[in-house]
């Protein structure tokens, strides 16, 4: 594989993080590599392939010589700096949702539409965590009998807000079990031991902008506007790893084991699923799993052509940092 310089933006972010894990891992090829992040991470040294890496702040010239640009700092920096990062020839892989529905900027899972790549202009954008997971064992699905209809209701972790909900989960659960008061800061209501069906702002549909997003990001990926999509995201009391209840209106019927053997066979998924053994996919399995897990998966016998699947993944790095790095080599492949 090709080199390049490379500058990963949230450097010190969960995410952030994942992603450097991530370049180690898998050996990404870069030459050069810049570590960027606000004044209050200035400084702090991290360790990268064995070699320390002072933390610096984020400037337009930071992004001199800079061939790919990883974000993952939140909309307002992406767009705030994406002006001079493609004017200086690098390509921004935008983990925020700032310009995941830009018509002419590509939103790309690289085991669903990798072609989307090469139609960038500068800015690549990487979809949401919970339909990321969601598209991937999909995709095989409506390749062969087609999706008219996707009903979806997600179980999500609450590293998919930050550290602090993290940290307020732990924290939450401790003073609940030593029968101390708690006091709810992260989220508007009390997490631990419970489940809070509201993920980001209302819109005026009454419909959350977690749920717009999958909405419309399955859709844009997908290339196909005629797929319905309906949406509940839930965020629930787990540190890491989303969990997803799809139901699927097919264009024609197919068989529970022929849906198995077809996921068996896709790029990035791993298909847990023996009722007999109580095998199926949690959470906590995504943990140290990068591929997408499916189990659960029956026919929905109230439907001529349906499927019920239960979908699991590790939302920091598939939902996130792993499939932003999966672009970053692709577009190797194809333009260095």
């Amino acid at each position: 594989m090709k080199r390049c310089n490379v500058a990963v933006v949230g450097a010190t972010g969960a995410v952030g993080r994942e992603m450097l894990n991530i370049l180690e891992e898998r050996d990404f090829p870069y030459d050069d590599l810049k570590l960027l992040a606000t004044e209050r991470s200035a400084g702090t040294i991290m360790t990268v392939k064995g070699e320390e890496y002072e933390v610096e702040v984020t400037t337009p010239e930071s992004f001199e010589d800079v061939d790919i640009a990883l974000f993952s700092a939140g909309s307002t920096a992406s767009e705030n700096l994406a002006e001079e990062v493609v004017s200086r020839g690098a390509v921004m892989i935008d983990n925020s949702s700032a310009f995941r529905m830009d018509d002419d900027v590509p939103l790309v899972v690289p085991e669903v539409n990798p072609e989307d790549i090469a139609q960038h202009e500068g800015i690549i954008a990487n979809p949401n965590c919970s339909t990321i997971q969601m598209v991937v064992p999909l995709k095989p699905i409506y390749d062969k009998v087609g999706i008219e209809r996707i009903v979806v209701s997600t179980y999500q972790a609450v590293s998919g807000t930050g550290k602090d909900a993290m940290d307020e989960l732990v924290e939450q659960s401790e003073k609940i079990l030593n029968e101390e008061e708690i006091d709810p800061e992260v989220y508007p209501e009390q997490i631990a031991f419970n489940a809070l069906p509201h993920i980001d702002v209302f819109f005026d549909n009454d419909y959350t902008k977690e749920e717009m997003k999958m909405v419309n990001e399955t859709q844009k990926i997908m290339n196909d506007d005629s797929i319905k999509v309906t949406a509940t995201t839930v965020r629930i009391p787990v540190l890491i790893g989303h969990g997803e209840s799809v139901n699927l209106e097919l264009g024609s019927k197919l068989e529970a084991e022929e849906a198995k053997r077809l996921l068996s066979e896709t790029e990035g998924v791993k298909v847990i699923d023996n009722p007999d053994e109580l095998a199926y996919p949690t959470q906590i399995d995504s943990e140290e799993d990068d591929d997408v897990l499916v189990g659960r998966i029956r026919v929905d016998e109230t439907l001529e052509a349906g499927l019920n699947l239960w979908i699991v993944a590790n939302n920091l790095r598939k939902g996130a940092a792993l499939n932003t790095i999966q672009i970053a080599e692709k577009l190797i492949e194809t333009e260095f």
